[in-house]
């Protein structure tokens, strides 16, 4: 798809009939309004609602005998839902579980993996990370006593939107004991060169993780093929498993035995956790870095948006996004040309994400105006609209339209009636 093909309704409804795709919309519960921001929250499908009724119902009718029996025993359900979500990002059922969250998670893989000696006490990040993997990076550098504003380093962008490769591959100097990376990052969409990224550490004798939460469930990946030392996400955005679902994390086979830097009960091989012994026998595998309990009705929604993954692989689920993403962004040069936004997202498909971002000075507002207009998109500060068309549930119809929609309030100026503030939750 380019700017020679037509940028009609006609045409994005042609594209419509075309996709393979099309009945797995009629899975979710769509809202009253254009839903335009999966990248934050996908909608609730049929199959999650239905798997978190089956969990109460087993919970009911089993009480506690539902740990063993059932359809679903819930003391193998994380490892269940890892083998599930495997394929997501190219791993085997061993090395993925399904526990915790993104911080928690990233917390745990931090405390495993970085272990500063010598002179190697640094990490590298990005100046453009979501803040949380910086307060965990923060947080256990000071449980070495290190000082973070020496110890962490967070590589510069060049131009505030994108982060180059070399420019982190030039950051990786003896010093440096692990690099966290996003796959994605979260305001400007940029897909960053992971397999890449990944060699260049491992060449300089550095261990690497990455940080998946805008990209699994959108973009294919190959961790275990590229030699990923380890990895975390959540299941919300582009999987789908409500809000809060708990999250995963994936640590590469080669590492498997490698002590838990926080262990809990759940960290023991299945096998020997009810020995009760105080000597931790861990898993070998992923599942050793799982710590309490797992949730269970949190848990639940996962398996049946999983179901549909399974159904449906992630390639052709990334053939679509970037059709989608495509056309609206073809359509955003033409329609929106002259109103002062700017595409701040890579165009070459295999640097950009699920997300199309939009610069504006009037971005709070004119968020503000989409939504009174019946379409849901996302602010970032300072100035960045992000638009998900996700490709279970958004038609091209639905991009042709809201992009209208948007050329109407910049026509009409009807943003200038609200207040330029974001709200508490952006």
């Amino acid at each position: 798809m380019s700017q020679s093909s037509p940028l009609t309704k006609t045409y994005a409804q042609q594209l419509d009939a075309q996709d393979e795709l099309a009945s797995y919309r009629e899975e979710f519960y769509l809202l009253s309004s254009l839903y335009l921001d999966g990248n934050s929250l996908g909608l609730m499908s049929k199959r999650a609602e239905k798997s978190v009724m089956d969990m109460m119902q087993a919970w009911k009718e089993l009480g506690v005998e539902g740990w063993t029996t059932g359809n679903h025993p819930w003391f193998f359900f994380s490892e269940k839902l890892g083998e599930m979500s495997a394929a997501l990002v190219g791993a085997s059922a061993e090395e993925v579980i399904v526990t915790g969250s993104t911080t928690i998670n990233l917390h745990q893989l931090a405390a495993t993996f970085y272990h500063p000696v010598g002179k190697r006490t640094k990490v590298v990040a990005t100046e453009l990370d979501f803040p949380t993997d910086i307060y965990a990076l923060q947080s256990q550098m000071k449980l070495h006593g290190l000082d973070p504003e020496e110890h962490l380093v967070r590589v510069a962008s060049r131009d505030g939107r994108l982060i180059e490769e070399e420019d982190i591959i030039d950051a990786m100097t003896d010093e440096v004991a692990l690099l966290v990376l996003p796959t994605v990052l979260y305001r400007s969409g940029q897909l960053l060169d992971i397999e890449r990224l990944t060699a260049a550490a491992h060449e300089r004798g550095i261990l690497i993780g990455f940080d998946g939460c805008h990209s699994v469930g959108a973009i294919p990946h190959s961790f275990s093929k590229w030699g990923v030392d380890f990895a975390y996400w959540c299941n919300y955005k582009y999987v789908n498993a409500g809000p809060g679902s708990v999250g995963s994390l994936y640590v590469n086979r080669k590492h498997f035995g490698r002590t838990p830097g926080l262990a809990g009960w759940f960290s023991s091989k299945k096998d020997k956790q009810f020995d009760m012994d105080h000597t931790l026998d861990a898993c070998e595998s992923a599942g050793a870095y799982q710590i309490g309990t797992p949730h269970m009705l949190s848990l639940a929604p996962l398996l049946g948006s999983l179901e549909m993954f399974q159904e449906v692989s992630v390639e052709k689920l990334r053939t679509k996004s970037l059709g989608l993403t495509r056309f609206m962004m073809d359509l955003i040069d033409v329609e929106l040309a002259d109103m002062g936004f700017t595409i701040a997202n890579p165009q070459q498909d295999e640097r950009r994400g699920g997300h199309v971002s939009l610069e504006h000075d009037e971005a709070i507002r004119i968020c503000k105006a989409l939504k009174e207009a019946g379409i849901i998109p996302d602010f970032r500060a300072p100035n960045i609209i992000r638009l998900a068309p996700v490709a279970f549930y958004t038609t091209y119809t639905e991009v042709w339209e809201s992009v209208q929609i948007l050329k109407t309030i910049m026509l009409e100026k009807s943003y200038e009636k609200f207040e330029n503030k974001r709200e508490v939750v952006a």
